[in-house]
């Protein structure tokens, strides 16, 4: 992260280690600065006070590796944003006016998105600000992961199940709330069917009747004309001296047939010709015939013009395409989905004895799936209480209630309304009772915020390797804790960072001699103006901040041993 101008902090660049990273400093350095750092990143609320004195505006940027493929990664492609060489860039700008802008892969983003990644990016477990496993959403998945194939098994053939009892409750619904609406359908299918029936169209037969229609309409002109073109190539009966097309192309025959032996060109001329003559013959023929067939009948034409009206009428109200081959599609799909719809009730009985049958299977999936997660449960409890044994909570006890969800609609089993959803009818919720006689209680609500850290450490420790979650935040985890249970704690926090990134806000130098990495957080003031910033611990500077956090200042001979003894317990246990 990098982070400038916020709070004391004016420009700093946190370099968080894979595994496990320490912050430290003295009281007031602005350790704090960090924590809210990543909580802007995460989409927290944006106070202008934080702006640092002076400046416009605070600016925290960061740079989070994760797989293309990653939830955090894929939500972030939808909105717009790109991955970096295999890292997302996040960044969020707060002016001293209140005004607050996010960042995300190069695409300015609602702020609400930030919360969105941040559910699958880090868990912070702190005083004010706790995420991740306190939702009892998260603790289910959480629990079935640690559960492994004892309950991935039985929840696969359940959400398989649940599914198609979803689908055919939907389906059944759909049927018997819309019925009035599919009934008025089917009234509307029946009599366009009924009125299509009646008319009787043929395919093509609008085209046919409209050329019938056009050659009745004009009938004694197509008559005239016929009986003209047949007097010119076949001559007039009542004129004997007229000169028609067929006397012409006879007598041209003759002329060259007379001297076609002269020469061969002229005889095929000839031939040609003579084929003339025979074309003219027959279209005079057809001609003739073309007349005396001709129906000028008023009559047909009326009957022709009333049927082309029928079917006009159709075409308006069926024929998308204004044809009668659309019309007779339309009856084609309508046929169709009138027996889609008179088989409803039919539909309606096979639906809901379906129904009845797949809640009885899930009736029984899901109480496999809880006796599987009661079983997890017991064993996760009981991890989760021996680590707090360690963690200066001897008297603690963890575990872990798992109730089935009930709902006014939900589906009838033993005469209650259970509540089924994608993963069974469980709710899942860890408790803490803190010490003897306490009730269990929801753990945000059953411990003090230094006691809530250590618990969720427990938590996460337990968890490890199962909560997809790649980061994890601790701040205060270490309140109220010194001596051999501190020592206990950099230990787990040390076992975590096997599995997970860590990150640890601490003033116990036990802790943060587990760190891979340890974060200085250090406050100058050259007399008019307060800074702080950040600083990689290595060699010799680690020693003294821890020689510091061990005596108060990081001269001390018996400190500076007592650090270096902490540093090579720690290595040796790793």
């Amino acid at each position: 992260m990098r982070i400038r101008s916020l709070g004391v902090i004016d420009d700093a660049v946190v370099e968080l280690s894979p595994g496990f990273t320490a912050v430290t400093g003295e009281t007031g350095a602005g350790k704090t600065m960090v924590v809210t750092s990543l909580g802007l990143l995460l989409g927290g609320r944006a106070d202008p006070a934080l702006v640092r004195i002076g400046a416009k505006a605070a600016v925290v940027e960061g740079r989070i590796v994760m797989r293309p493929d990653a939830p955090a990664a894929v939500r972030a492609e939808e909105a717009g944003a790109e991955l970096d060489d295999g890292a997302l860039l996040i960044s969020r700008t707060v002016s001293a006016e209140g005004r607050s802008r996010a960042h995300v892969g190069g695409r300015s983003v609602p702020v609400g998105l930030l919360g969105e990644l941040a559910d699958d990016l880090v868990a912070v477990h702190g005083q004010t600000d706790q995420q991740g496993l306190l939702r009892p959403a998260r603790q289910r998945q959480a629990l079935d992961r640690y559960a492994g194939d004892a309950v991935a098994v039985p929840l696969e053939k359940y959400g398989s199940a649940y599914r198609r009892f979803r689908a055919v409750a939907v389906e059944l619904e759909e049927i018997t709330t819309r019925a009035r609406e599919r009934a008025q359908e089917a009234d509307l299918l029946r009599f366009g069917l009924d009125e299509i029936a009646a008319v009787e169209p043929v395919a093509g037969e609008d085209a046919e009747l409209a050329a019938e229609a056009e050659r009745l309409g004009h009938a004694e002109s197509l008559a005239s004309a016929a009986q003209l073109a047949h007097g010119a190539l076949a001559g007039n009966p009542e004129d004997p001296e007229a000169i028609d097309a067929n006397m012409l192309v006879a007598g041209a025959h003759r002329a060259l047939e007379s001297v076609r032996s002269h020469d061969p060109a002229l005889g095929s001329l000839a031939e040609r010709i003579g084929e003339l003559g025979i074309l003219l013959s027959d279209v005079a023929g057809e001609l003739a015939g073309y007349a005396d067939d001709l129906d000028a009948d008023p009559l047909r034409l009326a009957a022709v013009e009333e049927r082309r009206a029928a079917l006009t009428q159709l075409t308006r109200k069926y024929g998308s395409e204004g044809t009668v081959d659309a019309v007779l599609e339309w009856a084609e799909q309508g046929a169709a989905r009138l027996l889609e719809l008179d088989g409803d009730d039919e539909r309606i009985t096979e639906l809901t004895a379906e129904r009845d049958g797949l809640r009885g299977e899930l009736s029984l999936l899901a109480q496999a799936l809880t006796d599987a997660r009661v079983e997890a449960a017991t064993r996760f409890a009981s991890a989760v209480t021996a680590e707090l044994a360690s963690l200066a909570m001897p008297h603690a006890r963890v575990t872990i209630d798992i109730r089935q969800a009930e709902d006014p609609d939900g589906v009838d089993v033993d005469g209650r309304p259970v509540a089924y959803g994608p993963s069974g009818a469980d709710e899942v919720e860890l408790l803490l009772a803190p010490h003897p006689g306490a009730q269990p209680r929801p753990i945000a609500k059953g411990a003090s915020g230094g006691e809530l850290s250590r618990v969720m450490l427990a938590v996460e420790v337990v968890f490890a390797g199962s909560d997809p979650v790649p980061t994890y935040l601790f701040d205060e985890v270490d309140a109220g804790v010194g001596g051999k249970a501190a020592v206990e704690v950099g230990r787990r926090l040390a076992k975590l960072a096997k599995s997970a990134q860590v990150v640890v806000v601490t003033h116990l130098p036990q802790v943060a001699a587990f760190a891979d990495r340890q974060l200085l957080v250090e406050k100058t003031n050259d007399g008019s103006v307060t800074r702080s910033g950040v600083t990689v611990l290595e060699g010799e500077d680690r020693i003294r901040e821890l020689s510091r956090m061990l005596a108060g200042h990081e001269d001390s001979v018996s400190a500076r041993a007592h650090a270096e003894e902490l540093l090579a317990a720690a290595r040796a246990d790793a």
